[in-house]
């Protein structure tokens, strides 16, 4: 199975997290094609930046966490570039009007649905509204 992981997966993959226990169950649970966009990449930078503003993780720890993400990706996750369509595709969703979408959510769904990708993430109301646009979704 191909697994696009949005943050909420990766940043619990790398930080202290609520999520980190099922991420790591479930991604050591089998053989997935993991796949990791550089959308996801930059989400991943900006929670961890957020964290250390916020003061709930010391600047050491969040250099740690991005050396651990980036080795992460070197040795277990294929890249996948966004691309222009993936955009538009996030534009399309959220002009449907009827589901409860933020660019980012749309935006990992376009990319996962381009890739053809079981969409990987604890977000709850990403998870739904993937679904309603028939992607399959696994949230651990």
């Amino acid at each position: 199975m191909k697994l696009h992981l949005d943050a909420s997966v990766l940043v619990a993959l790398i930080a202290d997290d609520p999520f980190t226990a099922r991420a790591e169950a479930f991604l050591g649970s089998g053989t997935h094609t993991l796949v990791v966009s550089d959308f996801a990449a930059a989400e991943v930078a900006s929670a961890i930046a957020r964290r250390v503003r916020m003061r709930d993780m010391a600047e050491a720890d969040a250099r740690n966490a991005f050396a651990l993400f980036d080795a992460f990706v070197l040795r277990a996750a294929e890249h996948a570039a966004t691309e222009p369509s993936d955009m538009r595709g996030a534009e399309m969703t959220l002009r449907r009007l009827d589901l409860p979408l933020r660019t980012p959510d749309a935006l990992n769904i376009a990319i996962a649905q381009r890739i053809d990708a079981v969409l990987m993430t604890f977000d709850v109301k990403m998870a739904e509204a993937a679904r309603a646009l028939g992607l399959d979704v696994v949230t651990g």
